[in-house]
């Protein structure tokens, strides 16, 4: 991992939130998956060469504060709204990871004008058409590492970034991480029924990335994810799992930072 970087303890809408910051430039705000905040990786770093990246741990994950009020991603998009308020970031860029994915998309929905641009990675939030979203809450960890990527040799330092032995208050907090992801995305199972018609109305321009053999969730969702927002594209990266910014990170950056640049 990388240093260049600042943590912070901000207090947002009576909540203590933990946030990591980086970078110089335009706003870009990234919202992390089930997992909780991977801390500063490779591609915070890389994405924090051309704009200010803001890495906040949700409420609830690692060292944010967990409050009674939310209890659903809609609450949780909710937050966010008052996190871009309070920190005037708008118009930001907006990019979130799987379940992160999802609440970005319901930030988009519920204040497109707070957007500049919106990126998905492998977005949870939209149930399938061809396939379904895969049980990762009701497993071990090991089994959601082997269905996250495609081919685990091609991630760099796979052993030392995902693979590590935990510390064990870094599994009491993903146990707590779980606990939270259950609240927020057990029933209905990662998905809004009404985001694809909360999505209509948001033209924000949107770039949707997937990894071809995700075995999470199904390409099928990107691909509706394209035909929901109107000025969306999808790029679909070949040989790669769930997590393309692990995976595939050279592609990935370059997909992205080719779409941010148009947006700046």
């Amino acid at each position: 991992m990388t240093s260049d970087h600042t943590e912070h303890t901000l207090e947002v809408a009576g909540i203590h939130l933990q946030l990591l910051k980086g970078g110089s430039g335009e706003a870009l705000l990234v919202l992390h998956g089930a997992g909780g905040n991977p801390g500063w990786l490779p591609y915070h770093q890389e994405l924090a060469t051309q704009f200010t990246v803001y890495v906040p741990s949700h409420p609830g994950y690692g060292q944010s504060e967990r409050p009674d009020w939310i209890s659903t991603i809609n609450d949780m998009a909710h937050f966010y709204r008052q996190l871009i308020e309070e920190l005037s970031l708008a118009p930001v860029h907006l990019i979130g990871f799987s379940m992160g994915g999802w609440l970005a998309a319901e930030v988009a929905a519920m204040c497109p004008a707070y957007l500049k641009s919106l990126v998905l990675v492998d977005a949870a939030g939209i149930k399938p058409e061809v396939g379904e979203i895969a049980e990762v809450l009701m497993v071990s960890q090991d089994v959601v590492k082997k269905l996250r990527f495609y081919d685990p040799t091609q991630v760099p330092d796979y052993d030392t970034v995902v693979n590590r032995q935990l510390t064990p208050e870094e599994e009491a907090a993903q146990w707590c991480n779980r606990e939270m992801t259950s609240r927020l995305c057990w029933k209905p199972y990662f998905h809004n029924p009404k985001l694809p018609a909360y999505l209509r109305g948001a033209k924000v321009p949107t770039f949707i990335v997937w990894g071809r053999e995700d075995a999470i969730i199904p390409l099928n969702c990107g691909e509706l994810y394209r035909r929901a927002l109107v000025n969306s594209t999808l790029q679909v990266i070949d040989r790669c799992g769930h997590s393309p910014a692990l995976e595939k990170p050279q592609e990935f950056l370059a997909a992205v930072l080719s779409f941010l640049a148009k947006r700046k």
